[in-house]
């Protein structure tokens, strides 16, 4: 073939990919508001609750029976009657979110983000932003789920100061922090959290096994460097030329290229404040028993640990106090009345957001209530277990059938509880390492995370985007972020797949084979 028949059959893929996700976003675009759809599910989930009340499974994390329960019964209208409201209260990312926003809407609305934008992110090799934004969100795993509200509207306001459109930034944060949740460069709270489970489950087969939450750091590592790349190749040869050239203007003006001798000593003053911060952090961190630490383990990466528990109120606070500095600096706050006022105002930027939180959170609840979750996981699980693979095979079935799962379940600990007493055991007896089976859980557990609507983090991204594109549906964000669940999922799989073969080890302890 020609170099021009090349070229033809090149820009012939291109138009057809592209065809293929204007469509998804135009369909769903169409579909309901992203709360009607919530409702719509909730009534699914009771219909379905109703119609297989009774079907049960044996639980292989406490060997307990678990049946789907009726919620369209006395009892069920009671709980919830009597609940809705706790679990409202209770929904994870909602105080996140609204407790960070104080802190981030006093550093935005003084100026602070966008100078600071001018004078650092807008000197870096624009070749570099994306690849940078990437890596930085795929590290933010490490501090839990503050990622999945700062860094995607962090990156829109960088694009949008390089002269980007600032979806192009926020889709790309969002499917790093999001489609690259278990790689990072680091050991972290939830290496800890899965190894909790993982090593009981390889303890049934074999009660001398040790494992220890670094089984998967150096394939974690190298799944970071691939995972940017793949990020980097997606975001700028299927997403950027998806969208035309944003007005700038809207956000720094023509006239507002120059930043001022005092903006500036205010950013440095800012800057200062933020450094003080993280060293008095870091001092409260050092010693056996620190301040941070927990008071059990002495572990700072425990999930109970102050430093995690209070990860939330120490971001608003580098936020809050340097915005406040700034703009007392400048003028624009001139006493307290003032930064509250821009508290409220960021309020106000978060009431769809709140909206859709309480659809979520029914939602979330009725399908914990219903028992379908842990149903559905199992018998997924016995049909894979039964499906006649070996090997690599099932390592790759499992992938899928986790990936699918996880457009539905979003706790990565429930599903592991669940799936690590059936998956360990049996690839521990075909003579894989139970840090193999954790990875490839890992996986599935993350490729999916960006499309899925009922990711609890999903409803915060469409209030975020809508504040660049009010037409914005669920058809916007899923039609931008299939790209890079299918490429990341390819990509991850085969790399898994090369370390089996070529028996590289996942880290320390974590060799491929397992011999008892």
């Amino acid at each position: 073939m020609n170099v021009s028949g090349e070229l033809n059959n090149k820009v012939n893929k291109e138009k057809t990919l592209e065809r293929i996700l204007n469509k998804v976003e135009v369909i769903g675009n169409k579909m309901p508001d992203p709360v009607s759809i919530f409702g719509i599910l909730c009534l699914v989930i009771m219909a379905i609750s109703w119609i297989a009340a009774g079907v049960s499974v044996e639980n292989p994390a406490d060997n307990k029976t678990v049946s789907i329960v009726n919620l369209v019964s006395r009892d069920g209208f009671r709980k919830i009657l009597m609940e809705c409201v706790t679990k409202f209260q209770q929904f994870p990312p909602l105080g996140m979110v609204l407790v960070v926003m104080l802190g981030a809407g006093v550093a935005e609305k003084s100026g602070l983000m966008t100078v600071a934008m001018k004078t650092s992110i807008v000197k870096v090799p624009k070749s570099l932003v994306t690849g940078t934004i990437i890596l930085v969100c795929i590290l933010a795993d490490a501090a839990g789920d503050a990622g999945f509200i700062l860094l995607p509207p962090l990156a829109a306001t960088i694009f949008l100061s390089i002269g980007r459109h600032p979806l192009i930034g926020m889709f790309a944060a969002y499917a790093g922090v999001a489609g690259g949740f278990s790689s990072n460069l680091m050991v972290n709270m939830t290496d800890v959290l899965m190894a909790s489970f993982t090593i009981p489950a390889a303890q049934m087969i074999d009660p001398s096994y040790r494992g220890t939450p670094a089984m998967n750091i150096y394939f974690m590592v190298a799944s970071t460097v691939i995972l940017v790349l793949c990020g980097v190749f997606v975001t700028e040869k299927i997403i950027a030329p998806r969208f035309e050239k944003y007005d700038t203007n809207s956000l720094f003006g023509d006239e507002n290229n120059e930043i001022t001798d005092v903006e500036k000593k205010a950013l440095k003053w800012s800057g200062m404040s933020v450094l003080i911060m993280i060293a008095i952090v870091i001092l409260l961190s050092i010693g056996k028993n620190s301040f941070m630490a927990d008071p059990e383990t002495g572990s700072l990466l425990a999930w109970e640990s102050p430093l995690m528990q209070g990860l939330i109120p120490i971001i608003t606070l580098m936020f809050l106090v340097p915005g406040i500095i700034y703009g007392k600096m400048t003028g624009v706050i001139k006493n307290d009345k003032d930064a509250v006022a821009m508290m409220s105002e960021s309020m106000k930027d978060m009431g769809s957001y709140i909206v859709i939180a309480f659809a979520a959170s029914l939602f979330i609840a009725l399908f914990n209530w219903s028992n379908i979750g842990i149903v559905m996981s199992v018998n997924g699980a016995g049909i894979l277990k039964n499906s006649g693979f070996g090997g690599i095979g099932i390592i790759i079935g499992f992938i899928i059938l986790e990936s699918i799962i996880n457009i539905f379940i979003g706790s990565a600990s429930a599903k592991w509880a669940i799936m690590a007493p059936i998956f360990v055991p049996m690839l521990l007896l075909l003579g894989y390492n139970p840090a193999v089976t954790q990875m490839a859980f890992r996986i599935g557990d993350s490729i999916t995370n960006p499309i899925s609507p009922l990711f609890p983090f999903f409803p915060m991204l469409i209030t975020f985007v809508r504040k660049y594109d009010k037409e914005a549906g669920i058809g916007t964000i899923v039609s931008n972020m299939i790209p890079y669940s299918i490429v990341f999922a390819i990509a991850w799989t085969l790399l898994l797949v090369m370390f089996v073969m070529f028996n590289i080890p996942l880290g320390p302890g974590g060799a491929i084979r397992y011999m008892m």
